[in-house]
């Protein structure tokens, strides 16, 4: 990924260890900044050259107050995803609390520009085949997930950072694909394919390159654009189609039995069984068995009104990329 070097800048990223976050700090390390991150216990290899790395979260008001009092721009990419009932507490300390702490922070130590990482479920993702924009937002009626909620409370504490002066961005991206570890996250969709797992659904939603994440996220600080929002969602695809694509990248078997809601709503009610004696993570959830079999669209021409000819990696590119990095990172 080439950028244009423009004159250094002290930037702090949040959540650089994720798939997104540790895209983030590279592409920034590589135009020259200079970049600092949290990090909990380990400092990580191999994102750990060029990195100021300082060891801290961000419901530490006290760290997050200290590492900001010299920076010039904030990247906040720090979430929890999880569609389990048992972490939406733990989810909504961090999303919401954990953004309010980002915010007041950059309002205190007068940081010139934050990026706030959001989500399309923000948005509501549950519209009966009405394209979803940046004008909507997240509802009752239109999500079905605790993350979404989670995510649009979040936003509402960067839109009071901006009208408290505070410059910002937000970003709202679709389902993000990269080679991260392929055991949690949007990677594990790649896993899942790998194995030959012979279920698909019909459902529709956004798929988004993580290199496409990051190029616009970095544009849009060194633009002068704030105060806004935008859906970042590279295509519309099935699950089946993501799926396929996947599998016949790898060399394997492709998905072949249909999940219809009725099978849906059996596994999710077995999964949560399951739980209950084993104490294991279920494969799925009411959400995510409902976002699964959802018809969603995303509009993704906002971005080109203030960042004229921005193009998205074509799908069949990015995973085939993706294939090929994971390929390589677990010797397959």
């Amino acid at each position: 990924m080439q950028f244009n070097t423009p004159f250094n800048k002290s930037v702090f990223v949040t959540g650089a260890t994720g798939l997104l976050g540790s895209h983030v700090i590279i592409a920034l390390v590589n135009k020259g900044y200079t970049v600092s991150a949290f990090y909990r216990t380990e400092i990580p290899s191999p994102l750990n050259k060029k990195i100021n790395w300082i060891q801290g979260d961000i419901l530490d008001v006290i760290a997050l107050d200290e590492v900001l009092q010299n920076v010039d721009e904030v990247y906040h990419c720090a979430a929890i995803v999880s569609f389990s009932p048992d972490d939406v507490d733990h989810m909504f300390k961090v999303n919401i609390e954990g953004t309010e702490n980002v915010v007041n922070a950059c309002v205190a130590n007068n940081v010139s520009k934050l990026c706030y990482v959001s989500s399309v479920a923000a948005l509501g993702r549950i519209r009966n085949g009405v394209e979803v924009n940046e004008l909507m937002n997240w509802t009752e009626e239109t999500s079905n997930s605790n993350y979404g909620k989670s995510k649009f409370l979040a936003e509402m504490e960067v839109w009071r950072g901006i009208g408290e002066g505070l410059k910002a961005v937000i970003v709202n991206p679709s389902i993000i694909l990269g080679a991260g570890n392929w055991d949690t996250g949007s990677t594990k969709l790649f896993k899942s394919a790998y194995e030959e797992f012979p279920w698909f659904t019909e459902g529709t939603t956004g798929f988004v390159d993580v290199e496409d994440v990051v190029r616009a996220m970095i544009v849009l600080m060194e633009n002068e654009v704030s105060g806004q929002r935008f859906i970042i969602s590279g295509a519309n695809y099935t699950y089946r189609q993501l799926f396929t694509s996947i599998a016949e990248c790898f060399g394997k078997k492709p998905p072949h039995k249909k999940v219809t809601s009725f099978i849906s709503g059996l596994i999710w009610r077995g999964e949560a069984i399951k739980e209950m004696f084993t104490g294991k993570k279920p494969l799925l959830t009411k959400e995510t068995a409902l976002t699964a079999q959802a018809t969603v669209s995303y509009n993704n021409s906002k971005i080109n009104q203030y960042l004229p000819g921005f193009t998205y990696t074509p799908m069949s590119e990015t995973i085939k990329r993706i294939c090929e990095q994971l390929k390589q990172k677990y010797n397959l």
